[in-house]
């Protein structure tokens, strides 16, 4: 596997540039756009805008079932991150996240998850959609950060995804497994029955893998505090006590 292609086109040079690391503190580094819940209709529909469009260029069928927000963008234990640039306010990226605290992740319709995960507090990243180009790459990565960030607060165990061949090398770069090996690809009902891949990885042991691994994207995600990210009261937390405990003390501060 290629370090240098972390995030399906996001290099470690190109990383190097955002993090600019300091030696006396952890960095604080500044976005042209932000991430964060989408709070309004207004916002959700800029998500729903950006979804279709980005479906659009990959799956065509499936997009044209996107053009209006779903019944998830809006239930309980739901929510919808919107990437939106400072300049214009045009929305460059989406991701929705459902935790199971309320309800059994989508997935499950497709496959039942295996035992050791019975039990844990879980959330599945679906209908990420980001704009084309360099820029894209780049939302892309943040809104990952934006997803392990929530999971964090939320005190999600495990965050799990469907992913389809070739993004799976993405997640797989990140250091999520296999959740089903050697059984193949897996049609998914929420995802227009498109065979996919479905992968874990474990929230609490992230730093320490990342960090044992040296791995490129570290500083950024752990080290690196992005005050335009802001996950703050979008979590539904499983936990109410200590989570700040669990976040790195960069990213606290």
């Amino acid at each position: 596997m290629d370090a240098r292609l972390t995030m399906d086109g996001l290099d470690a040079g190109m990383a190097r540039t955002l993090i600019h690391l300091t030696p006396s503190r952890a960095p604080e580094e500044r976005l042209p756009f932000t991430i964060r819940a989408a709070t309004t209709s207004e916002q959700l529909c800029k998500a729903v805008a950006i979804r279709h469009r980005a479906y659009g260029r990959h799956v065509p069928a499936l997009a044209e079932q996107l053009r209006s927000p779903e019944p998830l963008d809006q239930a309980s234990g739901c929510t919808v991150l919107l990437a939106e640039s400072k300049l214009d306010g045009e929305p460059l990226g989406t991701l929705r996240i459902q935790t199971n605290r309320y309800r059994p992740l989508a997935l499950e319709a497709s496959a039942a998850l295996p035992r050791a995960l019975a039990g844990r507090s879980l959330a599945e990243a679906t209908r990420l959609g980001v704009s084309s180009g360099r820029v894209g790459h780049v939302v892309k990565t943040m809104l990952f950060k934006a997803f392990y960030l929530y999971c964090v607060k939320a005190g999600v165990e495990w965050m799990v995804i469907g992913a389809r061949p070739p993004l799976d090398r993405m997640y797989e770069s990140l250091l999520f497994s296999d959740l089903y090996p050697g059984r193949g690809l897996i049609p998914l009902k929420h995802a227009g029955d498109i065979p996919h891949r479905i992968l874990g990885f474990e929230v609490d042991t992230a730093d320490e893998r990342w960090r044992a691994a040296r791995h490129p994207m570290y500083d950024l995600f752990v080290n690196t505090r992005h005050p335009d990210v802001d996950v703050e009261g979008a979590a539904p937390s499983f936990q109410s006590a200590d989570l700040e405990l669990r976040l790195p003390a960069a990213l606290v501060a």
